[in-house]
């Protein structure tokens, strides 16, 4: 037990990574758990589809504008000036209470209005996108899944800032277990509804389940009457959003549209150019590499508060010091778990086993997995200057996002899978990677 402990410390974790580290091993693991279910409920034409939803469901990312992360930041800049009287209560200053009781009221009412516009935005473009390039398929129900699937996705819109907002108050270890909770019913419920016959409509129903995890945990514990008194506590000070949160919220926004264009293409312009089987594997890969970049991130996700926190207290030696180590752990999780991702494919193939060509073949899946790596470590320059209330990749990642649509059409087009993949690969490495380090050095040393 002890060599376990020394050996956990080692490597940074604490009880707010191990929560999140155990919610994306289950969900590494449920992923891998889903691919034989899948493989064995779904076909391969629904399988493509099951996997191009997730993609389209990813426009979400237009509607939240990047305020979630935003919010985090800005709360435990707030909280860094106020101490915990109690589990319900804050003391300290006025001017930063009345601002943290601003923060929730915005936040609240923006993603409420999102949420909204979201729904109906997403029932128009499925059912454009799914009717166009999916007539043929007359034998896949998929009209009623998606309508569930974009009511669901646009009440998580809603739970989301409240979370953030709990996650700059510094209850990250809380946040990770409620996402543990959710992760695990998602997974349970998933299996059963697959298992008893509901084939697309499984991960709907499963969804649709789960959304009131969050709400029930907020509304049955003391996190109700946090909320209460936070919001109670607005005075003459607030947070001026055009001033403050805007200037900011624009470059992220950007940043995050722009990551679409970059992470979600794939699926619907293979879903169009070569049909759902071929989708339906770059979804199951990408399912595999997001799983391991989720575990390996969460050491720097979870320390956002704590870095901010250093931030906003000028106390710059001690922040470098928390991030570097956390970048070496992360970078060192991320790669172990992707030689071992690589390692399961490889096996699976060479056993002749059938989930093994679910996945996409082994040159385009090894360069993705390199892109993977490459991606974690400029995601956690990205996070590490964005807590500083800036967003400094605005421009790299439109011209980024803009080079890899150009890519994906055009490659996948006239050269198919391979084409998007190597084009992809090729701008992360040659691109994103060199610029990430120059606006990292450059930023830190003018800031600091």
């Amino acid at each position: 037990m002890e060599k376990l402990k020394l050996f956990s410390k080692k490597l940074g974790i604490d009880q707010a990574i191990a929560y999140t580290i155990l919610t994306r091993f289950i969900q590494a693991g449920g992923g891998l758990i889903s691919i034989l279910v899948i493989a064995k409920y779904l076909s391969k034409i629904e399988q493509g589809y099951y996997f191009t939803f997730g993609s389209i469901l990813a426009i979400q990312i237009f509607f939240e504008l990047g305020l979630v992360g935003i919010i985090t930041q800005f709360v435990a800049h707030e909280t860094a000036h106020l101490k915990w009287v109690d589990e319900i209560k804050l003391s300290g200053p006025d001017e930063h209470l009345s601002r943290l009781s601003s923060l929730l009221r915005f936040c609240i009412k923006w993603f409420f209005a999102m949420a909204f516009v979201l729904v109906f935005i997403l029932l128009i473009t499925g059912y454009i996108f799914f009717n166009k390039f999916g007539k043929s398929d007359v034998n896949v129900n998929w009209q009623v899944p998606w309508i569930i699937l974009s009511i669901c996705t646009a009440g998580s819109l809603i739970i989301a800032p409240i979370l953030a907002f709990f996650e700059g108050l510094g209850k990250v270890k809380e946040v990770a277990k409620i996402r543990l909770v959710q992760q695990v019913s998602q997974l349970l419920f998933l299996y059963f509804f697959f298992s008893t016959g509901f084939k697309l409509f499984s991960s709907p129903l499963a969804a649709t389940i789960v959304l009131i995890v969050p709400p029930s945990w907020i509304l049955f514990s003391y996190k109700r009457n946090l909320l209460l008194f936070i919001w109670k506590q607005q005075g003459n000070w607030k947070i001026n959003y055009k001033i403050e949160i805007f200037p900011y919220q624009w470059r992220i926004a950007l940043s995050w549209i722009s990551g679409y264009f970059i992470f979600q293409l794939f699926n619907p312009v293979l879903f169009a150019t070569e049909g759902p089987t071929v989708a339906g594997q770059m979804g199951m890969t990408l399912a595999g590499l997001n799983g391991v970049t989720a575990i390996s991130i969460s050491w720097i996700n979870t320390k956002i508060p704590l870095l901010s926190g250093f931030i906003a207290k000028k106390d710059y030696n001690t922040l470098d010091t928390v991030f570097n180590t956390i970048l070496k752990q992360s970078s060192l999780i991320c790669g172990a778990g992707l030689l071992f991702f690589i390692s399961v494919i490889f096996g699976l193939n060479f056993f002749k086993l059938p989930v093994g060509n679910r996945f996409l073949p082994m040159f385009p899946m090894v360069l993705l997995c390199v892109a993977t790596f490459v991606n974690q470590i400029v995601g956690a320059l990205a996070t590490y200057l964005r807590c500083h209330k800036q967003e400094p990749f605005l421009i790299s990642s439109i011209i980024l996002g803009l080079l890899t649509a150009i890519s994906t059409f055009t490659l996948g087009r006239f050269f198919g899978l391979n084409g998007i993949v190597i084009g992809y690969t090729s701008l992360i490495i040659f691109i994103s990677f060199p610029w990430a380090l120059i606006i990292f050095k450059n930023k830190r040393n003018l800031w600091h």
